[in-house]
């Protein structure tokens, strides 16, 4: 069995450079998962104890990410508050690498996210808990107010969401995207850092406007993929 029954951690979907760049965020995935507790949840691993890991066997590696992932999802996803927000797959996007994506009316989603949909830059990008980036096309419409020559895509987010409160987001939250038994589950994992391929979309190549921890509110999301499924431009997406 490679997959967990309780957190459904797949050591299928993992290879050794997937664990060694989650092993050093184990401290940024704690902090966003508890964001507004009031009883945050002492890491599973510290920053010492990630390096430790690096320097052992690609399966010590491997058992460390289980534990950090084990622990979010089954000790402090479960004590956050629920919130409810109900929104629209504004539109979706895909590309064969690099920004931005374009616009497309439908898609597979996997494990790995929208199938068809590729990174250039896979040391970066491509892990499960990074399946899908997400972001919303009311933070965009502030900043084309603002006069940065942005649309949706163009940062190489996946969907873009409309009508979801994009500051009360935080890790861990699940949401669907799609109806009934068919909607696609999925589960927010952290922000996603500004890179500078996306200096075109903004005024003096300022992606720091969409930096998570200068402009809480105005960042993407990656999220892992619960259950796959199909999803359509149009779609309801519901947090809680």
């Amino acid at each position: 069995m490679t997959a967990c029954d309780l957190c459904g951690f797949d050591l299928a979907q993992w290879n050794p450079q997937d664990s060694a760049k989650t092993l050093g965020l184990a401290p940024e995935f704690v902090q966003e998962w508890s964001r507004g507790l009031a009883d945050p949840m002492t890491s599973p691993l510290s920053r010492e104890a990630a390096a430790a890991l690096l320097e052992g066997t690609v399966d010590d590696q491997l058992a460390g990410v289980h534990d950090l992932w084990h622990g979010l999802v089954t000790e402090l996803a479960p004590t956050q508050p629920a919130v409810v927000m109900k929104g629209t797959v504004h539109q979706l996007n895909a590309s064969s690498g690099g920004v931005p994506k374009t616009a497309i009316d439908w898609a597979e989603v996997g494990v790995r996210g929208l199938v068809g949909d590729s990174q250039i830059a896979r040391a970066h990008h491509g892990r499960p808990w990074q399946a899908l980036c997400l972001w919303s096309s009311d933070v965009l419409a502030v900043l084309q107010a603002e006069g940065h020559p942005i649309v949706a895509g163009s940062a190489g987010e996946n969907v873009t969401i409309a009508g979801i409160d994009w500051a009360a987001l935080r890790g861990g939250m699940r949401f669907s995207i799609g109806s009934g038994d068919d909607a696609v589950m999925c589960q927010l994992s952290l922000p996603a850092v500004p890179c500078s391929k996306n200096n075109a979309w903004f005024l003096g190549k300022d992606i720091d406007r969409m930096d998570h921890d200068l402009n809480p509110g105005f960042s993407r999301w990656y999220a892992s993929v619960l259950s796959p499924g199909e999803i359509t431009a149009g779609d309801p997406v519901r947090f809680g």
